[in-house]
């Protein structure tokens, strides 16, 4: 795959593109080569077009998760009325005087208790505080102050997840480009295979035309023309399933790269795929693609990101048992308690701080903590366990793209030896020397021959293609990951050197 192809190729993904809608398709005619047929699928499979949304669904959560760091600032605003009799009533204790003119006017000059002394203070006068409608309007900024390092690894996670979904994109890019390379391959074998199928029926007709002319000779049997018409009979059958063949290879090729259903009367597609099955040399090193494939692959970069994120959910499960602080302040606004008048308010600013702290929690944060630590020992395992299985479709694509390889080596001089022994015995026949028989076999083996070295073509093709995205060949591109893995060992030796230099 050239760069020139993968800078056009690439073009077409820029994430920041939220308007572009999704699932877009075109109707494409003609001819349509490799290299576009991998642009617009690029550009439209479903699968890319995902994983672009998932891309655009982590950006919204690092928003999200950043908001719990930042101020937030609300306005509250109330009114409220109540029935009258739900009113509260302060108790106010009047002084004695006041009892004592009251005593007078009834004609009673003192109170006295049990005890024959004055009491100073006597009666309760209801008072009401209030009306029955009340507003009350605040606007508030509330700020975190500390979390125990809670927000501060969540925000971290939010932005691992979406490195993630950054390269699991690319990921399926690599997977997709194989896809179509494969489909497209398969379009051509079923092709060719069509080809080959016709030119059997073309050589087994001729033998029926020559056969036929013979017996109107008389110099052959009527047993000759039926041998001749069963063998074009047999041949047909391979012709046929040759085109279905070809026409599902088109509609899955269609179906990867994101197009339009077919709305044509025939059910066949508008474009016809270009060029020909071809061996592209390759001289590739297994440990060189080994070692490429265990720095390339976006998906153990993925894998990789499992563990970062674990990492910080040990910080999250550990701020459970630390204390939490969060600020506020505003200006408050409402009706004067002092009237029932509505328009007349009470306004001031307010200011305070809230804290909690976890002091027991029946071991709750330990618990979690020990969840954490198993998660990320599990996602090293999972880091390990995947790095095997890329070093497996390395090596099980490079032994099938060697074996191919033979196999078309082989084939190249076989379909030229069935070519010469066809000839041969068509020449024996016509001197008397051979039979019929042997110029059917011959062409039999000849039909299989040059079918078996398209079939190697193909696999051969194919298995190039799951070579490249094995290794992570098809697509390059630049950054400066870290892997977590390789800098835990690194911390490792550090940490044993100075150890050493201590001792």
């Amino acid at each position: 795959m050239s760069r020139a192809l993968l800078a056009a190729a690439f073009a077409f993904l820029p994430l920041a593109n939220a308007a572009e809608p999704v699932g877009k398709t075109a109707i494409v005619s003609g001819e349509l080569s490799l290299e576009r047929a991998v642009t617009i699928a690029i550009q439209q499979n479903p699968d890319v077009l995902r994983a672009k949304q998932e891309i655009e669904r982590t950006r919204g959560q690092v928003l999200e998760v950043r908001a719990q760091a930042l101020p937030r600032v609300t306005i509250n605003a109330n009114y409220r009325q109540q029935d009258k009799d739900l009113l509260e009533r302060s108790s106010t204790v009047v002084p004695s005087t006041a009892t004592q003119t009251s005593s007078a006017a009834n004609g009673n000059t003192n109170s006295t208790n049990a005890n024959g002394s004055t009491n100073g203070f006597s009666g309760v006068l209801g008072q009401q505080i209030g009306g029955d409608k009340s507003w009350l309007v605040t606007i508030e900024a509330k700020q975190l102050l500390y979390s125990g390092g809670q927000v501060k690894a969540a925000l971290k996670i939010a932005r691992i997840t979406e490195d993630q979904s950054l390269l699991l994109l690319r990921d399926t890019v690599d997977k997709v480009i194989a896809q179509t390379r494969q489909q497209f391959y398969a379009v051509l074998l079923n092709r060719k295979l069509i080809t080959v199928a016709e030119e059997s029926i073309r050589l087994l007709g001729d033998e029926l035309k020559d056969q036929r002319n013979r017996f109107d000779a008389g110099t052959v049997p009527k047993f000759n023309v039926l041998r001749a018409e069963v063998a074009v009979a047999n041949a047909r059958p391979d012709l046929i399933r040759a085109k279905n063949n070809y026409l599902i290879a088109q509609l899955e090729l269609a179906k990867t790269l994101g197009l339009d259903a077919v709305k044509s009367a025939t059910g066949k597609p508008s474009f016809d795929v270009a060029g020909e099955l071809r061996a592209r040399t390759t001289d590739w090193n297994l440990q060189h693609a080994l070692a490429m494939a265990r720095q390339r692959r976006a998906s153990l970069k993925a894998q990789k990101q499992n563990i970062l994120n674990d990492e910080q959910q040990i910080a999250v499960a550990r701020a459970n048992g630390k204390p939490r602080l969060e600020a506020s302040t505003g200006w408050q606004f409402n009706n004067s308690r002092r009237t029932d008048d509505l328009t007349k308010e009470a306004n001031g600013w307010y200011f305070g701080v809230n804290g909690s702290w976890n002091i027991f929690d029946g071991y709750e944060t330990k618990g979690k903590v020990i969840q954490a630590n198993a998660r990320l020992e599990s996602s090293r395992i999972a880091y390990e366990d995947a790095l095997h299985v890329v070093e497996l479709e390395v090596q099980k694509a490079f032994a099938r793209l060697n074996e191919a390889k033979e196999l078309i080596a082989s084939q190249v001089k076989v379909v030229e030896q069935a070519d010469e022994a066809l000839r041969l015995a068509r020449e024996r026949l016509a001197a008397g020397a051979g039979t019929q028989l042997d110029v059917l076999d011959a062409q039999v083996a000849l039909t299989k021959a040059r079918t078996t070295q398209q079939q190697a073509l193909y696999d051969y093709n194919v298995a190039l293609a799951e070579f490249d995205r094995a290794t992570g060949a098809d697509t390059v591109y630049d950054d400066t990951f870290k892997d977590p893995v390789a800098e835990r060992a690194k911390k490792d030796l550090r940490k044993g050197k100075a150890a050493l230099r201590e001792e």
